[in-house]
């Protein structure tokens, strides 16, 4: 069974519609897609605080860590960059950092604001290898475009 991603966007946006406050978004969002797919992991966003600093927000699963600098892991990659990470195997992937000794396969989707700044990354690990493929993460992409792209910080 592949996961029904007009369906997930339209629940998404029907639970967020008006929603000014990241934080709630970011939770609801985190929330839906967790339980969405056996897939997931761990799911949850890491927000941007000062620059070059992530520091964990809303998320579903075990403990994840507190803080990753853009420097650093998958998380970091996808801040530093601003592009998507897919990486099937983050075992080889440099510099990757281990939060959940069980994470075997990771998708990283930077989260950006109206103005298209960088305001957080959208984590997903699994603990199984090669979970993800480039249609889960244009599929995300476009998800936390429809919620995140009119975000204007206040």
């Amino acid at each position: 069974m592949s996961l029904d991603y007009d369906h997930l966007r339209k629940t998404i946006l029907a639970l967020t519609e008006g929603e000014t406050d990241a934080v709630a978004l970011m939770a609801t969002v985190a929330c839906e897609v967790h339980h969405a797919d056996d897939r997931f992991d761990w799911t949850g966003f890491y927000r941007v605080t000062e620059p070059e600093l992530l520091k964990i927000g809303p998320y579903q699963g075990g403990h994840g860590c507190l803080v990753i600098p853009f420097s650093r892991g998958v998380c970091g990659a996808a801040a530093r960059t601003g592009e998507i990470q897919l990486v099937p195997d983050v075992e080889a992937f440099p510099g990757h950092i281990a939060c959940a000794s069980s994470t075997r396969s990771e998708l990283v989707l930077p989260v950006r604001d109206a103005v298209g700044n960088v305001i957080a990354v959208f984590d997903i690990d699994s603990d199984q290898p090669d979970a993800f493929r480039e249609a889960d993460a244009q599929a995300l992409s476009s998800i936390l475009t429809s919620v995140f792209g009119t975000f204007e910080r206040v």
